[in-house]
């Protein structure tokens, strides 16, 4: 079993930003990930990045009635 825990590597050094799991003695690894741009960062054009909700409204995009409905196509493998 995997388990992820968050921390910040800097100046040679780990701090861990959640508690890792009560083990005795584990092997890791550990991913170093860039730096992700904060929820507030912008487009070139100065708006927030993302999409808008109902942005789509009235541009003829729909989503059909039965679209939660199970998949007829899964019925041999369940």
């Amino acid at each position: 079993m995997y388990t992820a825990v968050k921390g910040i590597y800097e100046k040679g050094r780990l701090t861990f930003i959640e508690s890792p799991p009560a083990v005795e003695k584990s092997e890791v690894v550990v991913l170093f990930m860039k730096e992700q741009a904060t929820v507030e960062s912008v487009n070139p054009t100065g708006r927030k990045a993302g999409v808008v909700l109902g942005s789509l409204s009235g541009k003829g995009y729909s989503i059909p009635e039965d679209f939660n409905d199970p998949l007829s196509d899964l019925d041999e493998h369940m």
